[in-house]
């Protein structure tokens, strides 16, 4: 039979959900089981896609072309869990299929319910995935809180998931938080109440994961264990990582969580092997020297924005055994600042990641232009790669108004335009060039070699790519179209003559990358401004 893990959270959102049940998946693998994740959104948007990034940080995207919640993306590093649409599942999809097969008839005229069919839709999304053959463990986040009037029909469904499938293969897994108050005393009061907003919708919690800034001591977990007739042992330390959020599956192993599961399920594994995830660690706090790498984006004030390339710079480090300290800079801001060498001292690179929009683009333009100049390493990423052309049409191309026809509709100079397939489009949700495609990577290119392969898979996300009508001019100027989709119609990387490293991609590599195994670009990358940092 299949089993089942439920991971919930109450108190407050953004404790971790994502990270612990990573973390459980990432140990249950250790121990030779084949596991699947699924992330719940009770919001009624049908994906991510249409949301800004200050409402939901960074958009997911799967090879496939879903876009989805960023906890997907912590799935992608801490496990091996194939990932696709069908592992996000929003309210909004729910609701949608439910009223499509209402208005098909298929529900034979009786009248359509939150329960049985919003519920018996929840469950045969998560059936799909579960049964499949090569799976042994799936692990369902549901997002927000208990408590929430948008999480009930998901909880509900849970519930009923354990007595469809017999409790012998169902864990309940509840995050909670144990906050300490002033002069340091832990209360343990929202724990209780958040068992019993639980235990009111009919769950009964397996194992609780307390989320706390320090370690809970034995008479704290005594009296939670108490209060929420939950084993002692299962009441389990979740306190914060020393130096790394890679640190977390450690310490949770070390806390007996997997040893706690794998019981309650009655799986019999192999020994585990955390050699991987202790070798991410001991390199990490062992590093050489640190590399300060500027990030000039537009939705800095937000970290989960680039979560994805704040993990993937700092796969890089891991990768060469250094830490790497990203510096935020405001793009808007760069638009006012007149002495970038101020800005800049003791930078190592610039990178620019994607976005939308016009805004604060003439402050990533000037970054841009001062890494060519400065032969100072630079990676652009999706807009970031738009940009470096732009900068490099204005000031080698010598065409002043050179810029996107996103920021200048009715500009005379695009050299960044539309898709042609994007001309007519009215609705915006999933229509954007979405997921895993081929490039063709030229010979003799710095990025072909740092790839060591011709021919590449990247996932995309964007409606612009550089302007065919420019293509024989920027490369008759010295530059590089190192890239190209099979039938050469697109560019999908480009590089900048004479530069030590200057390379932009209209892909999203920071998908790819994990601790254990560092994408290649930003491995290169932070080689490269490691040798910035030792020039001095």
């Amino acid at each position: 039979m299949k089993k089942y893990i439920f991971v919930t959270g109450g108190v407050c959102s953004s404790l971790g959900k994502g990270i612990a049940a990573s973390s459980l998946g990432s140990l249950l693998e250790c121990r030779g089981l084949r596991i699947r994740m699924i992330k719940i959104d009770p919001y009624i948007n049908v994906d991510a896609g249409t949301m800004s990034p200050y409402q939901h940080g960074e958009v997911y995207v799967t090879d496939d072309g879903a876009e989805t919640d960023l906890d997907l993306g912590n799935y992608a590093r801490f496990t091996n869990s194939p990932l696709s649409r069908e592992h996000s599942i929003t309210t909004g999809q729910v609701y949608q299929s439910v009223i499509t097969k209402e208005r098909e008839g298929r529900y034979l005229g009786r009248t359509v319910q939150v329960i049985p069919h919003i519920t018996d839709e929840i469950k045969q999304r998560i059936f799909r995935i579960g049964e499949a053959q090569d799976a042994d463990v799936t692990l369902i986040e549901v997002g927000g809180t208990v408590g929430d009037i948008e999480s009930i029909p998901f909880l509900e469904a849970a519930r009923q998931f354990s007595h469809d499938v017999g409790k012998k293969n169902v864990v309940f897994i509840h995050l909670t938080l144990v906050p300490e108050v002033t002069g340091g005393e832990m209360k343990t009061k929202p724990t209780q109440h958040s068992v019993k907003q639980l235990l009111e919708i009919g769950i009964v919690p397996d194992i609780l994961l307390c989320r706390s800034t320090k370690p809970l001591e034995e008479s704290m977990r005594s009296k939670i264990a108490l209060f929420t007739n939950v084993d002692d042992e299962a009441v389990i330390s979740a306190h914060d990582a020393g130096s790394t959020i890679y640190e977390v599956p450690l310490n949770y192993h070390a806390e007996g969580l997997d040893d706690i599961a794998v019981a309650k399920l009655g799986i019999e594994t192999r020994p585990i092997d955390l050699s991987e995830w202790e070798k991410v660690v001991n390199t990490i706090i062992g590093a050489r020297h640190t590399e300060r790498i500027a990030l000039v984006g537009k939705y800095i004030d937000l970290h989960d924005t680039y979560k994805s390339v704040h993990e993937a710079l700092y796969h890089g480090g891991i990768a060469n055994t250094v830490k790497v300290d990203i510096i935020k800079i405001d793009a808007e801001e760069l638009e006012k600042t007149e002495d970038l060498d101020s800005l800049m001292e003791g930078i190592h690179g610039i990178l620019i990641p994607g976005g939308f929009g016009q805004r604060g683009i003439t402050g990533m333009v000037k970054a841009a232009r001062y890494a060519r100049q400065n032969a100072l390493p630079c990676f652009g990423i999706c807009l970031g790669l738009q940009v470096m052309v732009i900068e490099y049409s204005r000031n080698v191309l010598e065409i002043e108004d050179a810029d996107s026809s996103e920021f200048s509709p009715d500009g005379k100079n695009s050299v960044v335009s539309l898709l042609e397939e994007q001309v007519d489009v009215t609705h915006y949700g999933g229509t954007m060039r979405l997921g895993r495609s081929e490039t063709r990577l030229k010979a003799g290119t710095m990025i072909r070699d740092i790839y060591g392969e011709e021919t590449i898979f990247e996932r995309h996300r964007h409606r612009y790519e550089v302007s065919n009508r420019f293509r024989p001019l920027l490369e008759e100027k010295g530059l590089i179209i190192s890239g190209v989709t099979p039938d050469e119609a697109l560019v999908e990387s480009i590089q900048w003559p004479d530069h030590p490293w200057g390379i932009g991609v209209q892909y999203h590599p920071e998908f790819q990358s994990k601790p254990i195994k560092a994408h290649p670009l930003f491995t290169s990358f932070i080689a490269a401004a490691d040798e910035v940092r030792g020039r001095g």
